[in-house]
């Protein structure tokens, strides 16, 4: 084998082991507080929190620490905020998983409502493991990706519609489905008496 072989084979080996760095799952909490669970306790959504986590990645907050305070103290914020999105992110992952496992649930009661194809949840999966570990690489890198964070939560909220709006339509057939079925026996009911 040729130098370029072994280059470019160790090429794709280190590219693989980043990306399977980088989709592991997330790390456990270190402390006493349930952080990553904070999202699904206050019930709120991932859009609630994205306005604060670009405050936190963003820029004028660093350079009026870098200004007046000490570059201690810089660092210290900077890796605490990192830590906060790469929490966010993580959240991002479980809602993510949790509409992927309902759109599963929702294709399997109702094959001929398909919520989702199989190919299109193929797709929205690599899509966002690879939006997610792009992300994930440039918040370790010390980077701001807040427009690959607002576009990610995009996605999710995009999502989440269409796992709503699948619901409701599979509701709305089974309450139709129920009156019809009730009408039926009320009209059998009224021909026996």
């Amino acid at each position: 084998m040729s130098f370029s072989m072994f280059f470019f084979t160790g090429l794709v080996v280190v590219l693989l082991l980043l990306l399977a760095w980088a989709l592991r799952g997330p790390a456990r909490p270190r402390g006493p507080e349930a952080v990553p669970n904070a999202l699904q306790e206050t019930g709120k959504r991932h859009v609630s929190f994205l306005p604060a986590i670009q405050q936190a990645l963003g820029k004028t907050d660093f350079e009026f620490l870098a200004q007046r305070g000490p570059k201690e103290l810089v660092r210290r914020v900077r890796r605490e905020r990192r830590h906060v999105a790469l929490t966010y992110l993580s959240a991002l992952r479980t809602e993510f998983e949790s509409l992927l496992r309902m759109a599963s649930i929702i294709a399997k009661l109702s094959p001929k409502l398909a919520a989702m194809q199989e190919f299109e949840r193929f797709r929205l999966t690599m899509e966002f493991a690879w939006r997610y570990s792009m992300i994930r690489l440039l918040l370790w890198a010390g980077l701001a990706p807040i427009p690959q964070l607002e576009d990610l939560s995009e996605l999710l909220s995009a999502l989440s519609v269409r796992m709503e709006t699948a619901v409701r339509e599979m509701g709305e057939r089974a309450a139709l489905a129920a009156k019809l079925a009730s009408s039926l026996n009320g009209s059998d009911m009224d021909a026996a008496l």
